[in-house]
């Protein structure tokens, strides 16, 4: 008879980049809709005459929603499965892609943005937890972080759109925030042929249905799991209980650091670059999506060195690295640099922020059991956005007020707290089954690695 295996245990296949895909999709989706807004409000502030706080407000509004929409989101996820979730929050995205087009003020469009980061930051912990339950545990680490990488190619994809789009008009910005329905239609389509998740399934005790959709994927002699997890229902109030509550609060903090400074620099890299003396026409849009397009050098040395050397180093070390670099551009700013090194130093902070950022992804869906995964990984989603949300709010008055020296300064500060907080907080889960990274310091007991395989025999 042939030997029992887990899903965990099963080699990479068609099935997993299947899954990465539809996965990835709300990561890409998130980079499109936050990358063409900042291109958009420098479009369309003298045609709503819009003051600082009211431009501050509407690049803010998606990431307040993510929040409402990461919290919520991730707990029905856990109630009501992750494929019904997925597609209901694509057919969400389109509709609120196309009314965009047709705004005639500001608040319409404040609101529209905060009901499309409600969708988006419902889509993360759907997306981190079907990764994480059918990822295969040599891999899941790649898998896992990959999905952030396709933010960065969503928000290079959209300055460049957003570029080729200027040309239209003075009313170019209506076809820059509705071209966001392209890519979620796609996604639509696609997810409609997606599996639910057997883990998700089995908690619920449809064992049967579990079952089928294993055997039908994997064959036969596969199950979903040798070792024994909760079988808890889903309430709200665990993600603080049995020693997961030091885990919301590591991955909050050090996610929120990390995005603060990701949003803030990001959705305003075209004044920036304009301080810097980068303002030739429209030439501070095209270095924009020059800058987030090299960003995607970090990706793939990160996929490897996460699953080599674990996650711990792969967080710290970055953390540090983004600090040094945002504290040099801090001092050279009054220098008239050259371009080449301005750009420099740039990739060097996006290689590297890449790269740590594929632990928002790795740590959040580890570290929790199935029946909290998506409701963990929506509420510490929502703490990033509002975190986010409040720096993209804040950042352009601190530029104004305080000059861009001490706004990058300020950057580099916290990103230095976060290499402090990874320092003394950041676990390693590398080579661990899903249940054992859940299970560390929650007390958790662990059944016996064969038993389940034993008994199925």
């Amino acid at each position: 008879m042939s030997k029992v295996k887990t899903m965990e245990e099963m080699p990479l296949s068609k099935i997993h980049f299947k899954i990465f895909a539809y996965t990835s999709g709300s990561t890409f989706v998130d980079g499109y809709v936050l990358g063409i807004i900042a291109v958009a409000l420098s479009i369309m502030q003298p045609y709503f005459d819009m003051s600082p706080i009211v431009t501050g407000l509407i690049g803010a509004a998606t990431l307040a929603g993510m929040f409402v929409g990461g919290t919520f989101g991730g707990f029905l996820t856990d109630l009501v499965g992750r494929k019904k979730m997925f597609i209901l929050n694509m057919l969400i995205l389109a509709i609120l892609s196309i009314l965009q087009f047709f705004v005639q003020d500001p608040l319409q469009l404040f609101m529209l943005r905060f009901f499309i980061g409600f969708a988006l930051g419902a889509d993360y912990p759907i997306s981190g937890a079907l990764m994480t339950e059918f990822s295969p545990k040599k891999h899941r680490g790649i898998l896992l972080g990959g999905i952030n990488g396709l933010w960065f190619i969503g928000y290079a994809v959209s300055f460049l759109a957003g570029y080729f789009m200027l040309s239209i008009g003075d009313e170019s910005w209506r076809w820059m925030l509705s071209s966001s329905v392209v890519p979620v239609v796609l996604l639509l389509i696609a997810r409609m042929n997606m599996p639910e998740s057997p883990r998700w399934l089995a908690k619920q005790g449809r064992e049967k249905e579990a079952n089928a959709i294993v055997k039908e994927i994997f064959g036969e002699h596969v199950i979903i799991s040798d070792e024994n997890e909760s079988t808890e229902k889903t309430t709200f109030l665990d993600i603080f209980r049995n020693g997961y509550g030091k885990w919301v609060i590591f991955v909050s903090v050090f996610w929120s650091i990390q995005v603060m400074t990701t949003f803030s620099i990001g959705t305003y890299i075209p004044e920036i670059l304009g301080q810097f003396g980068v303002n030739d026409g429209s030439q501070e849009y095209l270095g924009s999506a020059v800058i987030n397009i090299l960003y995607l050098a970090g990706l793939l040395p990160i996929l490897y060195l996460v699953e080599k050397y674990g996650r711990r180093p792969t967080l710290i070390w970055p953390l540090l690295i983004t600090s040094i670099t945002l504290l040099t551009l801090g001092a050279t700013s009054g220098l008239n640099i050259p371009f080449a090194l301005i750009l420099a130093l740039f990739v060097i902070y996006g290689t590297f922020n890449t790269g740590m950022g594929a632990h928002q992804w790795i740590y959040p869906y580890e570290l929790f059991p199935t029946h909290i995964r998506a409701t963990a990984g929506g509420f510490t989603t929502g703490i990033s956005r509002i975190a986010s949300a409040v720096s993209t709010f804040v950042f352009p008055l601190i530029l104004g007020n305080f000059g861009l020296a001490n706004t990058l300064y300020i950057s580099g500060a916290l990103l230095f707290i976060g290499f402090l907080v990874a320092v003394f907080m950041a676990p390693e889960t590398k080579n661990m089954s899903i249940s054992q990274a859940s299970s560390i310091d929650s007390g958790r007991p662990q059944e016996d690695s064969f038993t389940q395989s034993k008994k199925v025999k």
